[in-house]
């Protein structure tokens, strides 16, 4: 499934569920309990032991999960540039590398240009946001990391608070989702929406080896009481 970035910044906030948080052996259950709360997002964080020192998935897993989801792809590799494509075939529906993981960010961009991918950048707590200013007319997505990248179940940055207010107005005015990824939980994922993010990423809240369904429903009623209550009723009525 594709979705632009209007579709996106209308729809939100909205949830991406991270996939290799779940019990990989029992992926179609887990992929079942998101669509069953009405997730609609399958996030994949694709590590490859240099830029992070971890080692996950490539384009085979994100080739196999279904299509009913929007593949949402963060590439955390050096020089992205020479995979990125490889994701694009796989089927990503938003594809993110990060600024830090190549001297050529705007040519990374560039590249993708005319895919149907939505393209974003992130950028890790200790870089300065205004790293990304001379990239906002060749993508669609900022991604904000709240946390180191490399490991999940890391507590919340609190300046990403202020970074995502910086975020905010550096594209204002731009149609460019803004999202945050990092130490995202059931408790604070309503003060998250609550900053003005159009998409949140979450993992390991999500997949806690008990209920994946239900936790991600409570994580879907937070943001929507934060956002007005907007898309509470409909949330309800699916959880019954």
């Amino acid at each position: 499934m594709l979705m632009t970035a209007r579709e996106l910044i209308d729809g939100g906030p909205g949830l991406s569920v991270g996939v290799l948080t779940a019990d990989l052996l029992r992926l179609g259950e887990e992929l079942e309990a998101l669509d069953h709360a009405g997730i609609r997002l399958a996030h994949v964080d694709v590590m490859d032991g240099v830029f992070c020192p971890q080692l996950t998935a490539g384009p085979p897993l994100v080739k196999a999960l279904p299509d009913r989801f929007v593949k949402d792809v963060h590439l955390m590799v050096v020089e992205p540039l020479e995979k990125a494509h490889a994701y694009v075939e796989a089927g990503a529906g938003i594809l993110t590398f990060h600024v830090e993981s190549t001297r050529h960010p705007h040519r990374v961009l560039q590249s993708l240009a005319g895919s149907g991918v939505v393209r974003g950048v992130a950028f890790n707590p200790g870089t300065p946001v205004a790293t990304i200013e001379p990239l906002l007319d060749e993508l669609e997505l900022v991604l904000v990391l709240a946390v180191n990248p490399g490991w999940g179940g890391q507590s919340f940055i609190p300046s990403t608070e202020r970074r995502v207010a910086e975020v905010r107005e550096l594209v204002e005015g731009r149609e460019i989702v803004v999202a945050v990824d990092g130490g995202v939980t059931k408790a604070n994922v309503g003060r998250i929406a609550s900053l003005g993010v159009d998409l949140i990423v979450t993992g390991s809240a999500v997949f806690d080896g008990v209920a994946p369904a239900a936790n991600a429903r409570a994580m879907r009623e937070a943001v929507a009481r934060a956002d007005g209550g907007t898309q509470l009723a409909g949330i309800v009525e699916e959880g019954q």
